[in-house]
């Protein structure tokens, strides 16, 4: 890559269920971090509309766009205007009965770099991912199976999406393929009736657990999640107060930037390319990995 430094940002906004809403608050934030500086910027797990999974209902799917389709042209035309690399989330419909939450990379002429369909899906209370979305199986660009990163101007993206961030499976397997940064566009929060020691217990898991894949891989992290209290269509629960907490780190975990639980926030960072490789030379978990040793590691359970 032609420099040393990269600048890049996050996004944090509330979303409305109005997709023109959602997606103007988007571009005009993507427009502010563009005049910080920002050559690559990445949002939040499906930006345009509210989270619509805490039900299971079939008039949601009236939601889902192909790709191409009228979401990622209004952000391949912005980061074309702009000349950045933009990391944008759909409700994809891919074909009937197959719909996706994918992570959509577009490039500074605005053309898709690649795409990354989610692999891991939840299905708990107010997180009913199954009921809408076929895991993940291939790259856009290169078809290639499973977790790819993503070629573009700026570097190889390691792009994956919310609850993958919980398995080090899937960022390890990012890193062994080349990534450069590890990128988790989220959509998380707390049910409105946990009690303030369960939001901190969630809360600094969640952290937690992301600075550790940039720990054992030497990466940085872009962790962009969303804000606002989003009610429940169905009246059964409070619904869920998004938690926020948007923010970067370097490849030893160590924080850049963060943001709050409550404000729109744009996180503007800028990466020092040479310092995975500097941290991998003092610290080479890569290079002493027992690969000899970890067969039982593809069992659902280990006899």
């Amino acid at each position: 890559m032609s420099s040393a430094k990269l600048n890049v940002a996050a996004i944090q906004q509330t979303c409305h269920s109005d997709k023109a809403a959602s997606l103007a608050t988007t571009e005009r934030l993507v427009r502010q971090a563009v005049e910080q500086g920002a050559e690559l910027v990445v949002l939040q797990e499906l930006h345009a509309t509210l989270y619509f999974c805490q039900t299971e209902d079939t008039e949601v799917y009236e939601l889902a766009e192909p790709i191409p389709g009228p979401t990622s042209e209004r952000l391949a035309n912005l980061a074309k205007e702009l000349g950045i690399v933009l990391v944008g989330s759909i409700f994809e419909r891919r074909m009937n009965g197959v719909y996706h939450n994918t992570a959509v990379v577009f490039e500074k002429d605005g053309s898709i770099a690649g795409i990354y369909r989610k692999m891991h899906i939840p299905d708990d209370p107010g997180f009913y991912e199954k009921f809408y979305f076929t895991p993940g199986d291939a790259n856009f660009n290169d078809g290639s199976s499973g977790f790819s990163p993503i070629e573009t101007s700026v570097g190889k993206l390691g792009v994956l999406v919310c609850w993958d961030q919980w398995y080090p499976e899937a960022a390890r397997l990012m890193a062994l393929a080349g990534a450069e940064v590890l990128i988790y566009p989220t959509a998380i929060g707390w049910d409105i009736t946990d009690d303030a020691g369960e939001r901190e217990r969630q809360l600094e898991a969640w952290v937690t657990v992301q600075r550790g894949h940039a720990v054992a891989n030497n990466l940085p992290v872009i962790a962009p999640n969303r804000i606002g209290t989003e009610p429940d269509p169905s009246g059964n629960s409070d619904g869920i107060r998004f938690w926020g907490n948007s923010f970067i780190c370097g490849p030893q975990g160590e924080f850049l930037a963060r943001a709050d639980d409550s404000s729109e926030s744009i996180l503007s960072v800028t990466f020092d390319r040479t310092r995975t490789e500097s941290v991998r030379r003092i610290w080479p978990y890569l290079r002493d990995r027992r690969i000899d040793a970890y067969g039982d590691i593809i069992k659902r359970v280990r006899d």
